[in-house]
């Protein structure tokens, strides 16, 4: 091996390291989001609902917009036990299992 292939190895293996950890920051970030659509929609349940608010309307229209796609496929083979809702858990499980694997897969 020369020189030239070592510095080669390395700029490859420090690009996998950083994709690696962009794609866990996304995958970190994005379990938050749907944390926080968890907590805001269970506050909505119990009457907690502020006045309106443009702003708000945005940031909750953003959220809906970002989680609902992804929970939705968990929603239409996970049926909510009566009032308890668990396709997000399930989802958030699933996220962080796949995401782990794909992670640790780019890592090598």
């Amino acid at each position: 091996m020369t020189l030239t292939d070592l510095v080669d190895l390395l700029v490859l293996a420090s690009a996998r390291t950083e994709i690696a950890d962009f794609l866990e920051a996304l995958l970190r970030v994005y379990v938050i989001l749907i944390l926080v659509y968890i907590v805001v929609n269970l506050l909505f349940a119990f009457g907690a609902r502020p006045p309106y608010s443009p702003a708000l309307d945005k940031v909750l229209g953003f959220l809906r917009d970002v989680c609902e796609p992804y929970l939705s496929i968990f929603r239409r083979f996970i049926p909510p036990l009566g009032p308890i809702d668990i396709s997000p858990i399930v989802a958030i499980l699933v996220l962080q299992i796949v995401g782990g694997l794909i992670v640790r897969a780019i890592r090598g």
